[in-house]
């Protein structure tokens, strides 16, 4: 079941899933925890991401680690020392994925309410994240011996991802217009000052003409003095 969130009214940009996973994963947030397990380096690169664009990039970059030490660990050779432990820590890494994936929903959401514009990194996730959401849809057509211990937060990481890029893609058409609207307006008004400031320039130049032949033929006493 999905807890739809809601932009403007009526467009439904994103929405977070609300499985048992991502609510104790909320849980933990809440408690202190870190359902991502970021190391400091990343929590420092996140956080001197202040540019919005910037954010979303680091927050795909932060997910895309993660899907690569998962694909990195289904595929290494079977570890006696670590078999029991394997599935277990697959299962994490792809938590830790959904749990960047709904961050980053949070911080499009944020920044779309309150008007930043964001477009820049939107086309980067529209044009990066359907490549770990190919990754990930390749997973369970070749199962490995520990598929069983992380199906559903693939199924979660999945169904999560498709949604934040449809969110961003309606995301993307609202500011496209909305931006394309605000610079017609800011083309009208600069043309409009360039009118003005050209009207405004005429005038003092006829100013000075009528000044200087004024002075050339000299300003004609009143007839008191003449007298």
């Amino acid at each position: 079941m999905r807890q739809v969130r809601t932009l403007c009214g009526a467009l439904v940009i994103l929405s977070a899933l609300a499985s048992p996973r991502l609510g104790a994963a909320a849980a933990g947030a809440q408690a202190g925890d870190d359902p991502a397990a970021l190391t400091q380096d990343e929590a420092d690169r996140l956080r001197e991401a202040q540019d919005p664009s910037d954010r979303i990039q680091v927050y795909l970059e932060l997910a895309g680690e993660r899907l690569e030490r998962f694909e990195a660990l289904r595929r290494a050779p079977p570890s006696p020392q670590e078999q029991a432990d394997r599935g277990a820590t697959l299962d994490r890494l792809l938590s830790q994925y959904l749990a960047l994936d709904d961050e980053l929903k949070r911080w499009i959401q944020d920044q779309f309410d309150t008007g930043h514009d964001m477009r820049k990194g939107l086309r980067t996730l529209i044009d990066q994240a359907p490549k770990q959401l190919f990754a990930l849809k390749q997973v369970e057509p070749t199962p490995d011996p520990y598929l069983a211990d992380y199906r559903q937060s693939l199924r979660d990481a999945i169904d999560d991802l498709d949604d934040t890029l449809n969110g961003a893609t309606e995301a993307l058409a609202n500011q496209e217009k909305k931006f394309s609207e605000m610079n017609r307006e800011e083309k009208v008004e600069a043309k409009a000052a360039k009118e003005a400031a050209k009207e405004q320039k005429k005038r003092e130049k006829e100013e000075r003409k009528l000044r200087k032949k004024e002075e050339k033929h000299g300003i004609p006493e009143d007839e008191d003095q003449q007298n």
